[in-house]
């Protein structure tokens, strides 16, 4: 169901981010109502998720329907637009082949940015092979405008940022796609953290390192 292709239909697609909810928030990656998930239609508007509503209860009657600009399409007269939509929006704006994005609260990712510490990339060679250097953004007041804004300078080379001291953003082809950026840079920080505790953390060698990237840009290419 989350592996959509671009011509899914609007009542799939409202389930698939029902289903997207139900797994990030049973995984934790999402908690409270915190958190927003969003799918790009066919024609081009955006369905996302609105204000205030837990992602782990979602109906599928619950989403907004907007454009580019944010302009309210279509709504539940009780749904009101998530603040962090024009973050969202600013993903599709730059990235004509994303058509999913998901904004979490990862534990073990956040509190990376919460202690001032950098993605480790290079502990695990499968986060070298696909995702690469995860960019930590600058402090951005949530519910403003400012999200869209340090999104700006990462979001066209990355599918994984993590927004310092609020969660994450990761994007992908569907929402299978973006949950799995999701779930791996959360899996990568909880690792990170259970080799802090246990002593010094082992990165990949430098050759190694190398050559997972030049496989990563390969297959980027093709």
């Amino acid at each position: 169901m989350l592996n959509f292709p671009a011509s899914i239909t609007e009542s799939d697609l409202r389930l698939a981010i029902v289903e997207c909810g139900r797994i990030a928030y049973e995984r934790h990656l999402m908690t409270s109502n915190d958190g927003n998930i969003s799918a790009r239609m066919e024609n081009g508007h955006v369905l996302i998720t609105p204000s205030g509503i837990s992602k782990g209860r979602l109906n599928t009657d619950d989403m907004l329907i907007v454009d580019l600009d944010g302009n309210i399409i279509s709504s539940r007269p009780d749904r009101e637009p998530s603040s962090e939509t024009p973050m969202h929006l600013e993903v599709y704006r730059q990235r004509e082949d994303v058509r999913a994005v998901v904004h979490a609260h990862p534990i073990f990712a956040t509190t990376l940015t919460v202690a001032g510490l950098e993605f480790p990339a290079d502990v695990l060679p499968e986060v070298l092979l696909t995702l690469g250097n995860v960019p930590i953004t600058a402090y951005a007041t949530p519910s403003s405008h400012e999200d869209a804004e340090v999104i700006r300078p990462f979001i066209k080379d990355h599918n994984a940022i993590l927004l310092r001291q609020h969660g994450s953003l990761t994007c992908g082809k569907n929402l299978d796609e973006a949950l799995i950026h999701l779930e791996r840079i959360e899996h990568v920080a909880e690792i990170y953290w259970r080799a802090k505790m246990l002593g010094e953390v082992k990165r990949v060698p430098p050759e190694a390192q190398a050559r997972l990237i030049e496989l990563r840009e390969k297959s980027f290419k093709r």
